[in-house]
């Protein structure tokens, strides 16, 4: 990152109050100014997002009974089927009968929602969430 630029902006005062809170909950270390960087480069990342030929990565989150039939069977095909846009992944048995996985992908956008949508889909998740990030354009 180059040179701070200030800037100024209009806002109604509410508005100024609900940030201002916004801000004392984000912690001790942030400042107006560190919210709104935070802010801008989230949008900018939910743009990269959604350029279908944009390089991502991101997070697959999925719990899953591990007992369902063939289920693990079909979750692994799906990943070794597509190995090139797995980063890494991380499995945690949960209790007896549940599990959680973590799959970091990379890719192009649109691959990788699609990809996300097939693991999600397999019948026995219970339930699952594609985090998005960037690669680093905007940090």
């Amino acid at each position: 990152m180059g040179e701070l630029v200030r800037f100024s902006v209009a806002v109604p005062e509410e508005l100024v109050m609900q940030f201002d809170n916004l801000v004392a909950r984000r912690g001790l270390a942030k400042n107006r100014s560190e919210v709104i960087r935070d802010l801008i480069r989230e949008a900018l990342v939910n743009e990269e997002w959604e350029d279908p030929l944009a390089e991502i990565v991101g997070t697959l989150t999925l719990v899953f009974n591990h007992h369902a039939s063939d289920l693990q069977s079909k979750l692994d095909h799906i990943q070794h089927d597509h190995h090139a846009k797995i980063i890494s992944s991380m499995h945690i048995h949960l209790d007896a009968h549940n599990c959680l996985e973590v799959i970091v992908l990379r890719g192009r956008s649109d691959e990788i929602r699609q990809l996300a949508e097939s693991i999600l889909g397999v019948k026995g998740v219970k339930h699952g969430q594609l985090a998005a990030t960037t690669t680093g354009r905007w940090l």
